[in-house]
């Protein structure tokens, strides 16, 4: 059976990407317009599982994603990292040196900033996606302009890669969640993510963070982010290495309940390999 997968983005997105990276072939991308309508979907039941970007490796986090997670009742399940190759896309019949104009996401440009120092004389257009950026070149049918998005992106809009490979670090990762409606939690996982909040008293912090100290639970990720409607009240995002019922992490998540005054668990999950 096909899981149904939902995405924000169009086909060819990197988070389509990472849609066949986690399931290969045993699923149907479904692309959203916004974030929100991914959860939507998921919660409703219209598809099984939805992938979400919520680290890249140069950028951080993706916040909306984060306040996302925070308000819904979805399970993290898994997780999986995309090696970010940008292409400079152009129509079939286009070259490298007729090109007069750029459009992509604002992130894209900036990835891809020293190819684009080369060539002064092109126009960087930002737009709100990358493969929507192949798109909307591709229904306006110019030979001078060109996106810059995924190989992917090419492929499915019959579009030429003119340059392979245009950003600037080799290193870029985007990290994704898969994340599901379930209250299952995979049994194979040794990874953690959660999120809490500290009581106003002095050491708060130090008093959570030592109950995983205390127990030698490592965290790989603590992020902290403004909590949408608590003024001056923060969010700590974490991951930590093991699962939800390891003797240590669930006697350190047990310790934090009682030292903090929020504390969700969005899942356990089998850590990812970085490509």
């Amino acid at each position: 059976m096909r899981h149904k997968v939902a995405f924000q983005g169009v086909h060819g997105a990197f988070s389509e990407d990472a849609v066949f990276s986690y399931f290969h072939d045993d699923a149907e991308a479904v692309p959203c317009n916004e974030f929100e309508e991914v959860f939507e979907l998921v919660e409703g039941g219209q598809v099984s599982h939805a992938v979400v970007p919520v680290e890249n490796s140069l950028e951080g986090s993706v916040t909306s994603v984060s306040d996302l997670l925070l308000d819904s009742d979805l399970t993290v399940t898994g997780e999986v990292f995309v090696l970010v190759r940008h292409c400079l896309i152009g129509q079939p019949g286009s070259s490298l040196e007729g090109v007069r104009r750029v459009y992509s996401h604002p992130q894209a440009l900036g990835q891809c900033r020293q190819f684009l120092s080369q060539h002064p004389e092109w126009e960087k257009v930002p737009s709100y996606d990358t493969a929507g950026s192949v798109k909307l070149v591709k229904e306006r049918g110019r030979l001078e302009e060109a996106a810059i998005a995924s190989r992917r992106a090419a492929d499915y809009y019959g579009m030429k890669v003119l340059r392979e490979d245009v950003q600037s670090s080799t290193r870029n990762f985007t990290r994704f969640f898969v994340v599901q409606k379930t209250n299952a939690i995979p049994v194979d996982g040794d990874k953690t993510s959660l999120a809490f909040t500290t009581k106003n008293i002095p050491g708060a912090l130090y008093q959570c963070i030592g109950a995983f100290a205390e127990r030698g639970v490592n965290l790989s990720k603590l992020e902290s982010r403004p909590r949408k409607g608590r003024t001056w009240e923060y969010v700590f995002f974490v991951d930590v290495d093991g699962h939800v019922n390891d003797p240590k992490v669930s006697e350190a998540l047990a310790d934090l309940v009682r030292k903090s005054s929020f504390v969700k668990v969005f899942g356990s999950y089998k850590k990812a390999k970085v490509p």
